[in-house]
């Protein structure tokens, strides 16, 4: 492994502490900060998912987070040029709902004259949570098997083009309030006990199938992601606060489709906070986009 290599990515990954800590030496996680009752948080410390869970369920203002400013970017920049670090990669939370990796760009450029062998590859995951931690994880990994540093930025790249997530939600007073999920926004049917699947992936987010209830509507998710994904490619899944759904959930996914999770995690803060907490997601390479 090249010892002067690192990934960089935010928070909103949802990679685990555990798989964080085994790729310590490669892998930097910068957190978003997070407004809570006018008080602010440090993402992934000084809170837990579960805790964060309780405070959505319990708060009536919804939590917003910040974006990772370029001025943050371009200070980590230099601190891992002094540490001897001369190629980075970096791959952050989806462009069309954040400007955090506008702000990686910046950074980016500003300091390209000064740092000349520096060399900084900027990746746009074009999705959320997991749906860019875990070939994040894999990036590691292979970095670590000795592969070269533009073949692991040609695999992220790839999975950007592929990749797709679907949520089933239980409740979506939290999505509506919040307003960033505009398929949530524009849904209808709560009050006939409908659940909707919804699609997010690059700009887009559109409700995909309707259930009705909590059973069918993990029967839905199910089909959905049957027919869309590439067979036998890994599939992960985010949960909240409805352990037996998920459960069910991955019991069915894993007879439909043969085999099981590649990466089961509690969402984190970043997704929750326009999420709310209760839904489980599902994320999957599907065909590839231009």
């Amino acid at each position: 492994m090249n010892e002067n290599v690192r990934i960089i990515t935010d928070s909103g990954c949802d990679i685990s502490p555990e798989m964080e800590q085994k790729y310590s030496d490669l892998l930097v996680i910068m957190p978003f900060e997070l407004v809570i009752d006018g008080k602010t948080y440090i993402d992934r410390k000084e809170f837990t998912n579960d805790e964060f869970f309780k405070i959505l369920k319990e708060h009536a203002e919804i939590p917003k987070h910040s974006q990772i400013t370029a001025i943050r970017f371009e200070e980590k920049y230099r601190e891992l040029y002094a540490e001897g670090v001369r190629e980075i990669i970096v791959d952050v939370i989806n462009a069309a709902g954040s400007q955090t990796y506008a702000s990686a760009v910046m950074a980016k450029e500003a300091v390209a004259e000064e740092l000349k062998d520096l060399v900084i590859h900027t990746v746009d995951s074009q999705n959320y949570t997991i749906g860019y931690g875990y070939p994040i994880t894999e990036a590691c990994r292979k970095l670590k098997d000795g592969q070269s540093v533009d073949s692991v930025v040609a695999y992220l790249e790839d999975w950007a083009r592929h990749i797709e997530a679907y949520i089933v939600g239980f409740d979506l007073r939290h999505m509506k309030k919040s307003g960033r999920i505009t398929a949530a926004a524009s849904f209808l049917g709560e009050l006939m006990g409908l659940k909707p699947i919804i699609s997010l992936y690059a700009e887009k987010t559109e409700v995909v199938k309707k259930a009705r209830g909590e059973k069918a509507a993990l029967d839905a998710i199910t089909e959905q992601i049957a027919s869309r994904i590439i067979p036998e490619t890994p599939w992960t899944m985010i949960t909240t606060t409805r352990p037996e759904l998920d459960k069910e959930l991955i019991e069915k996914l894993t007879k439909r489709l043969g085999y099981g999770p590649a990466m089961v995690v509690p969402c984190g803060a970043v997704v929750s906070c326009n999420a709310g907490p209760e839904f489980i997601g599902v994320l999957i390479r599907g065909p590839e986009r231009a």
